[in-house]
């Protein structure tokens, strides 16, 4: 029981709670009349009607007066510019997606006169209005086909009611001992604090008994499904700007000291425009502590840095790099760059290409005590190039510096947005803010890949801006 009430506390965004609208604009009008009496003190100006919800517009310009019941909301102050309150000023009031079709009876409650608004409603305030509008409710979402499942969850092609966009409704199933999983746990508290172009948004949440629904933006594929799409020949360009698309989520996150945990061409999703976006944070933290230690069971096989597969749990922002250059690699050849199927033979496929580690390449290495005990042979370095011909200079240079033995000689995501290898995407890319696509830029354009195989991929659609979720 004290388990379930931990776990309700811990999505009170998503619980529906008694306090109404009504109660919310009570408390809106008190923030007002506070506000204009400090303002207009002295004098008899007034210029905001507030009407008890439901009442409409109740009374005349000029006119002051209180309800029989004295309630704060039915005082009429004079208003000499008149105007209705707009779809646009409510959905910036809860910070809603610009997209949101809000129910007719929902807005008739809020037909109210208003000058410039003042400050946000409280936290509460704005969760009791947006279950009034249907977020947090499953009947919100309508169920079209079935995506994928796994242990703990069933993922589901959906359409929200209220914008008629698809949607993607990732349902957890919670089990009634051990309530959610801390993966789920995880990737709300921290997906509800990355708000990027480069990110997957988590629109809703929706908890029930049973289980709990996450409800993310749709995208067609994942950059798996696309090289398969274009029968592992990617344009030389389009890497260039997946590239840049996935270091530009990644240095959002880790300038926000979070750690993704498990980068995979799975888990980078592309829509038809090609906005390529990090997802599934179910094993992403929060690094707090320099010297904290953390699992070194993270990471898919073919993408674990060698010093997390010997061992290491005093990781940073690094851990993430090495898959990058795993990414990078698989974007060019079509193939993974170390497939290995045990801890052992991953270590033997990475020696083998970059050379079995010494001192010189690996400061302590020599001292590491699972390394010892796999006697590897010792193997010499081959040239990149040979095995990734369709690299530049730029991009071997790239790869190399994020596929360093040492993690902290490796090359942040931070700095290297700003390598010479996306040097033709031009600077406007790096006054980009943070919500907007590289797409909205007219010299970013897809080309056709040259083992292209589907029409899934529209490459010269233009990018748009996205609102932020409703969190």
């Amino acid at each position: 029981m004290n388990r379930m009430k931990n776990f309700k506390r811990r999505f009170s965004l998503s619980v529906p709670r008694t306090e109404t609208i009504e109660e919310s604009l009570t408390e809106f009008t008190e923030q007002y009349n506070h506000l204009n009496n400090r303002r207009n003190e002295g004098t008899a100006q007034g210029h905001l009607q507030l009407n008890h919800l439901g009442r409409g517009y109740g009374a005349e310009p000029g006119m002051l007066s209180l309800s029989q019941g004295g309630s704060p909301t039915a005082v009429h102050y004079r208003n000499n510019n008149r105007r209705r309150f707009s779809m646009e000023d409510l959905s910036k009031r809860l910070s809603l997606p610009m997209d949101i079709r809000l129910p007719q009876e929902f807005m008739q409650k809020l037909q109210m006169e208003s000058p410039e608004l003042p400050k946000p409603l409280s936290r509460m305030s704005r969760r009791a209005s947006l279950s009034d509008i249907g977020f947090g409710k499953l009947e919100t979402y309508i169920k079209l086909d079935k995506l994928g499942e796994g242990t703990y969850a069933t993922v589901f092609k959906g359409r929200s009611k209220l914008t008629e966009n698809l949607v993607a409704l990732k349902e957890i199933r919670l089990e009634h001992e051990e309530g959610a999983p801390c993966t789920a746990i995880r990737e709300v508290s921290l997906l509800k604090n990355l708000k990027h172009a480069n990110i997957v948004t988590l629109h809703d949440i929706i908890h029930t008994e049973r289980s709990l629904t996450l409800v993310f933006e749709y995208l067609d594929s994942d950059l798996k499904q696309y090289l398969d799409n274009c029968g592992n020949l990617m344009s030389i360009h389009n890497i260039k700007i997946f590239m840049f698309q996935l270091l530009r989520g990644l240095a959002y996150c880790h300038r926000r000291k979070i750690l993704h945990r498990d980068l995979k061409p799975q888990n980078l999703l592309i829509n038809e425009n090609g906005e390529l976006k990090l997802a599934d944070f179910g094993l992403a933290r929060a690094k707090s502590v320099p010297t904290k230690t953390y699992s070194n069971e993270v990471v898919t096989l073919w993408y674990r840095p060698p010093d997390v597969l010997l061992g290491s749990t005093e990781y940073s922002t690094q851990i993430d790099m090495w898959g990058v250059g795993c990414i990078l690699y698989e974007m060019a050849t079509g193939r993974p760059m170390f497939p290995g199927s045990t801890v052992k033979e991953e270590l033997h496929f990475i020696f083998r290409l970059l050379g079995t580690p010494t001192e010189e390449t690996w400061s302590g290495i020599t001292a590491n005590e699972e390394f010892r005990a796999y006697h590897f042979p010792q193997y010499r370095a081959q040239p990149l190039i040979n095995h990734a011909p369709r690299l530049d200079t730029e991009g071997l240079d790239l790869l190399i510096s994020l596929l360093l033995y040492e993690a902290k000689r490796r090359i942040s995501a931070e700095v290297g947005l700003r390598h010479p290898y996306f040097k033709p995407l031009g600077e406007r890319v790096y006054s980009l803010p943070d919500n907007a696509s590289i797409f909205s830029l007219k010299e970013v354009q897809l080309q056709k890949d040259p083992g292209y195989r589907s029409s899934i991929f529209h490459h010269t659609a233009r990018g748009k801006n996205r609102r932020q979720s409703i969190f």
